[in-house]
């Protein structure tokens, strides 16, 4: 399945009429965050594929409150699981919290406890299929892995052990790569899962599911 991933930047190559010739054969969409919902909206009815993300850090709350802030056509996958092509693709949302009060931001301990409510899922997921969560998506990377030293690109601690638990394949993320170093590659192996820094866009071929 060829997946693109996209976050962070708006690419002239996809804001464009001719997306569907320059990105023909894609299956899924991903965005992980930091995007215009407008672009979002543009890709999804472009491409005629799926397309799930998560919100970043200068996206609007989604709540009760504000409902309409979302990306018509597509699906908001901040914890949760959905199954999509075949695939199970999970979400998490959000940075590290550097302005108290704004959206998408959250300390560690509170990121702990997002990863906490949707490690059942994940789990219950793996037992019924026998098979793992193929892609994760996040907006920040896992605390040591393509994250930066300044606290709005730290990465989270909770992620590690949600690796740990629920072995994905992949773990797509964005928020940082335009900080870092050129030195880092933005593809990292962490046990049986495959870190990948997505920023701006990135196209991505997973194999048929795996148990």
């Amino acid at each position: 399945m060829k997946i693109l991933a996209v976050s962070d930047t708006v690419v002239d190559k996809l804001y464009s009429p001719r997306v569907g010739e320059y990105f023909r054969g894609v299956d899924l969409v991903l965005g992980c965050g930091d995007l215009p919902y407008e672009y979002l909206e543009f890709l999804v009815s472009s491409l005629n594929v799926p397309l799930l993300y998560v919100p970043g850090n200068h996206d609007p709350a989604y709540n009760e409150h504000n409902p309409s802030a979302r990306a018509e056509g597509c699906e908001n996958l901040d914890r949760r699981v959905a199954r999509v092509k075949g695939l199970t693709v999970a979400g998490l949302g959000g940075c590290h919290r550097y302005q108290p009060g704004r959206a998408n931001q959250y300390s560690q301990p509170e990121m702990y406890a997002r990863a906490a409510a949707l490690l059942p899922a994940l789990l219950w997921q793996r037992l019924r299929s026998g098979a793992r969560t193929d892609i994760l998506i996040a907006h920040s990377p896992p605390r040591g892995i393509h994250d930066d030293d300044d606290l709005p690109h730290h990465g989270f601690s909770a992620f590690l052990p949600l690796l740990r638990l629920a072995r994905p394949r992949y773990f797509l993320h964005g928020h940082t790569l335009v900080y870092k170093s050129n030195l880092e590659p933005p593809v990292t192996q962490v046990g049986p899962t495959t870190v990948v820094n997505i920023s701006p866009y990135r196209l991505i071929e997973v194999a048929p599911h795996v148990r």
